[in-house]
């Protein structure tokens, strides 16, 4: 197969339509896009991407560009899971995650469009297919909204073919994210998915008080109710809280997921490709997920996301936010009554707009 001949990277910082806001890392007026583009000596070419919140984006760009450019060029293409296995381990001493892994799940990324485009066809059909219409969620950043105005975004996101929808928790005072919680049940009716997220917010102690109150209004899940390392913590949470509990966004490894899974501290785990290694490691992760019976959900990165639970046969809930980013991709995200489509563009069937995207090159 032809070698891999040119890796390029890219670095932009977009301001967001809006501020905005979560309980950990409070307001965000922009996001870091780190984009991946890689060609094999034929001339076809296969992109990736990961972002920041706003921070590390050029260290995330530093390694892309010098460090995964020098261990891969002349490599074969092709060959994914020996590329992976080689860049982890030329990283690994000041890797294991942080900027390293969203540079590698940048360039794993582009790799398997690559490959995708090469033959002709869809990823999730590469990636062994099973069902291009995928349930999704609106994944809102909206702690700061009152419950009036979440009502406001939730009808929004309805008329846009939502069927499912995740609301921001962990303000200062439990009650007032309760309150709104109600609202929000109370408006969207019996039965009707909705999640919460607590984005690490509080301690065991503090979740599985926060988990009980929010239990009778029937949460789909309690997402990240505390910190990632916390694995103890998360079993005594989905133990004791009485809700099943969605974590993984911010997990750097397949182990890190294994470690989680294992002590029963999730019921939906929830990687993020642009940060847990990539396509290579996502569907990995899916796959173990599958073995101890759970369903996987995803974070961020829709529109390449959509195509990886596409291939899993134990999808939940893909979640539906992408910072602004299409403004800049030819053909955004399409949601038909609540079902997520992947399409069958050869590769992810990501097109981005390079020159709008220059003006904000970072």
């Amino acid at each position: 197969m032809p070698k891999l001949d040119r890796i390029e990277a890219g670095h932009y910082r977009i301001p967001l339509p809006e501020v905005l806001t979560d309980s950990t890392h409070g307001a965000m007026a922009d996001f870091e896009l780190i984009t991946c583009r890689v060609a094999d000596a034929d001339g076809a070419e296969g992109t990736g991407y990961t972002y920041t919140v706003g921070r590390n984006g050029g260290a995330v760009h530093h390694i892309l560009a010098r460090e995964i450019a020098e261990l891969a060029a002349g490599h074969d293409a092709d060959r994914i899971e020996a590329l992976w296995q080689h860049v982890w381990w030329g990283l690994h001493y000041g890797g294991r995650g942080g900027p390293a892994v969203l540079a590698q799940s940048a360039f794993d990324i582009a790799l398997w469009d690559l490959k995708a485009r090469r033959a002709g066809t869809a990823l999730w059909r590469l990636l062994g297919g099973h069902d291009p219409r995928v349930p999704c969620y609106a994944g809102g950043i909206d702690l700061e909204l009152s419950a009036a105005e979440l009502i406001a975004q939730t009808e929004g996101n309805l008329a846009r073919g939502f069927r499912a929808i995740k609301m921001k928790v962990g303000r200062p005072r439990l009650s007032e994210d309760v309150a709104k919680l109600a609202a929000m049940r109370a408006h969207l009716g019996d039965g009707f998915p909705l999640m919460v997220d607590a984005n690490m917010r509080w301690t065991a102690d503090a979740a599985i008080r926060a988990a009980r109150a929010f239990a009778p209004h029937d949460p789909t899940w309690l997402e990240e109710p505390v910190q990632p390392e916390d694995v103890a913590g998360h079993a005594r949470v989905l133990r004791e809280g009485g809700v099943p509990v969605a974590s993984g966004e911010n997990l750097r490894s397949l182990w890190d997921f294994q470690a989680l899974i294992a002590a029963g501290g999730v019921s939906f785990p929830e990687p993020d490709v642009t940060n847990c290694g990539g396509v290579t490691a996502f569907m990995k992760v899916a796959h173990l997920a599958e073995a101890f019976h759970l369903p996987v959900t995803s974070h961020g990165a829709h529109d390449v996301t959509v195509q990886l639970l596409a291939a899993c046969p134990n999808r939940s809930y893909l979640e539906a936010h992408g910072f602004g980013l299409d403004r800049y991709i030819a053909d955004p995200l399409r949601i038909e009554e609540g079902m997520a489509v992947a399409p069958d563009r050869p590769g992810h069937g990501i097109g981005f707009d390079w020159a709008g995207l220059e003006k904000h090159r970072a």
